[in-house]
This record gives C-alpha cells, structure tokens and sequence, in this order.
C-alpha cells in the first residue's frame, strides 16, 4: 500500500469523461449512493446511460404509506424503497424484460371496493391477470411462487388499496428465503436486467427513533418525515436504530461484509439528495460504515437536498452537513477528519446562496463546488441529466 495522493482540477461536466461513461456504461465507475425513498430515482433512471455499476444501499426503516401497510401485517423490513430503486436501474429497453417490468411497477388501483381488489389480486395470483399472461415461462412459475409465498401469510383483512404487486413479490421472495432480503434481491435484479446493485444496508426489521433538542424520543420514519404527520418543531440531535421500539447499539447490527465490499471498491460515494436524516444519515448507522468510508480515498461528494426538509427544521447548510460529518464520526472516533468523510458538496449555484457554502467551508473545512444543476431554471429540482454529468467529471 503506498500513501501516494494523486490530484487533478475537476470540470463541471467534463466533457470527455461523459462522453468515454456514454460510450461504454458497461463499463462505467462504481459510484455508491447512500439513499432512500424516491429522491433519487429520477437520476438513477438517467444514472444507466453513464454506468451499469453504480451501488445503491438503501434504508428498509420506512414505516409510513404502503411500507407502514406491509411492516404491520408481516413483521417485516420495508421493501417498497428497495423495488422503486430495482425498477428505475432496470433495463426497460426490448433487450431487457419489459414484461416483468410492467408487472413489477404495477399498483392496485387507490379508490376502489375492496371486493373487487382482492378478485384483481386473485387474477393474478392465479396467473390469468393480463399482466401475468404477458410473462413467459418459467419466468412466470417463479413469480408466482413468490406470490404464493406472500399469499400463505396475508391477513384476510389485507388493505389492498394502491398495494404494489412488485412490493408483494419481494414479501413473498422474503419469507421463502427464511426471512432474508437478499436473495429475493438478487432474483428480482436478474429478473428484470437491473443496471447496478441494490442492497439494503442491514437486512434486519428495524425502526429509526431520533432524540430532539428538547429531550422528546420519537421512533419511527414515519414520525419524523413530515409527509403524513406534521412536521418537526424541535431539530434532530441523534438518530439512532430501533428494534421493538427500544435502541440498540450499532454493534448489534454491523455493516454486512457484502456491502461493505461495496463501498471498499467504490470510485465515488454520494451522500444522495433526499431527506437528510430518515434517507441519508439512517445508512451510515451500522457499526462499520463510518470506518470503511474513511478508508477509501475517493471522492465523498454531498449533494444536499433542494427546498425546505421538514426533517431539518432550523438547520442551516452547515448543519446538515455536520449531521452527517457527526453520525460517521460516531463509528470512526471524533478525531477522524471532516475531509476524510464529505470531500466536496456539490450544488447549484442559484439554489444554495454564498454565505450558505461559505458556511460550511468555514465550520467544516469542506469545499464547495457550485455550478449549474437544476431543472430549467428551478431551484427546488436537479436535472438528472446535469447531476449524472458532474458527478462522472469527479472520476
């Protein structure tokens, strides 16, 4: 091992490093992304004309919408996070499987009568949905064995309104693989060519609870997110993994050696867009991810969220950052430095003000780069096309 440290200018977007990621995206950078929820998949979808090897590790703590419906019935980690990130890295070209893919992404519909829900559900469960039919053998015998295996352990009084059936098939895929995710992951990527890999970060049923300034602890995603409660008074002091309602230690559930791997070969690590605490930071609690990401000396670029996040209320720029600098420090030690964990963020130029990113150049030490990567003029959506650009130009 040498400590030699080569540096190179960066341009925004470098024109040659995007048009050599264009030409061959089969063998594009493994970029790892620290995500949840759907923030990113609008530039996941874009992420597979620069690169088939991108990583994802994605939270399986939500507890709010259609994952709330599944945690409660089954006792389980939420999946619809990790089928949203499956589907928009899939190959939707007639190279891949565009059956599966529609059947996949189908939802049951939002209004309507149970009864004629559930007869909807028993179509395809029997295999004679339009959808299924759509599915060659014996692609079409292995998904409904998974639907099988959903079916045995579902309440008679299941709520099926807006239910994904992609969701239900990773539920099924769960339990017949002795409550493991990854497995049912790994199937339903080569099911549908899936452009990278998608991984939860622990496979572990487990809540997220959050200590507030004024001492409240709250537990649960769906507490804190502010989409289907109000939002946040107070701001978040600590977040912390939650089983049965009480805290555990990270050492209780360490980073899988698999995705630790991930992230020792990664050529660059995005701390993605999206809400900070509940998407972001509720990756990097596993006792390991704070050490194994300050040891790879690669670009660690923080791209912040545009518009308000009701989960930060009062928290500048700045603190956002120090949130996540303080959840990896927890795991490497205080001492570590800023720059070995965040080495640049990266933002438009008119969405985040100078003073913001004199901030936290000036509390942090980390520099910021900003240029042009919002969406026609906005300020409170990334261009996915712009963002895959610059962060391709780091490599």
């Amino acid at each position: 091992m040498s400590d030699l440290k080569i540096c190179r200018d960066v341009e925004i977007p470098d024109e040659l490093r995007v048009a050599r990621a264009r030409a061959m995206p089969n063998l594009g950078t493994r970029m790892l992304f620290f995500s949840g929820g759907s923030a990113l998949n609008e530039t996941a979808r874009r992420l597979k004309t620069f690169t088939h090897n991108s990583a994802h590790l994605i939270t399986p703590f939500d507890s709010g919408g259609s994952s709330q419906v599944l945690r409660q019935a089954f006792d389980m980690p939420a999946v619809g996070d990790l089928r949203s990130r499956l589907m928009a890295l899939a190959d939707e070209s007639v190279l891949g499987q565009p059956d599966i893919f529609r059947l996949f992404s189908y939802r049951l519909p939002q209004d309507g009568d149970q009864k004629d829900l559930a007869q909807e559900y028993q179509t395809l469960l029997s295999g004679k949905h339009p959808l299924m039919q759509a599915v060659t053998q014996p692609m079409r015998n292995l998904i409904l064995t998974q639907l099988a295996a959903f079916d045995a352990r579902r309440p008679k009084d299941f709520d099926f309104r807006h239910a994904s059936i992609g969701n239900f098939i990773l539920t099924g895929g769960y339990f017949a693989n002795r409550r493991a995710l990854e497995p049912v992951l790994f199937l339903m990527s080569k099911m549908v060519e899936v452009q990278g890999t998608v991984r939860a970060i622990v496979d572990a049923n487990l809540q997220i609870g959050a200590d507030l300034a004024d001492g409240t602890r709250i537990i649960g995603q769906r507490e804190l997110s502010g989409k289907e409660v109000p939002p946040l008074t107070q701001p978040i002091r600590r977040l912390f993994l939650a089983n049965m309602g009480r805290e555990v230690t990270p050492a209780d559930y360490p980073l899988p050696k698999r995705n630790r791997r991930l992230i020792e070969q990664a050529d660059l690590i995005c701390y993605s867009p999206g809400s900070l605490y509940t998407s972001v930071i509720a990756n990097l609690l596993p006792q390991g991810v704070g050490r194994t990401v300050a040891a790879r000396n690669v670009p660690k670029i923080y791209v912040p969220s545009l518009g308000p996040d009701p989960e930060c209320p009062g928290l500048e720029l700045s603190d956002q950052a120090g949130a996540i600098i303080a959840a990896l420090r927890a795991d490497t030690g205080r001492d570590c430095p800023a720059e070995s964990l965040i080495s640049c963020l990266l933002c438009d130029k008119d969405a985040i003000s100078k003073s913001a990113r004199r901030a936290v150049e000036k509390a942090h030490g980390i520099p910021c780069l900003a240029t042009s990567l919002c969406d026609n003029g906005s300020k409170l959506r990334y261009d996915p096309g712009k963002l895959c650009e610059a962060l391709v130009s780091f490599i």
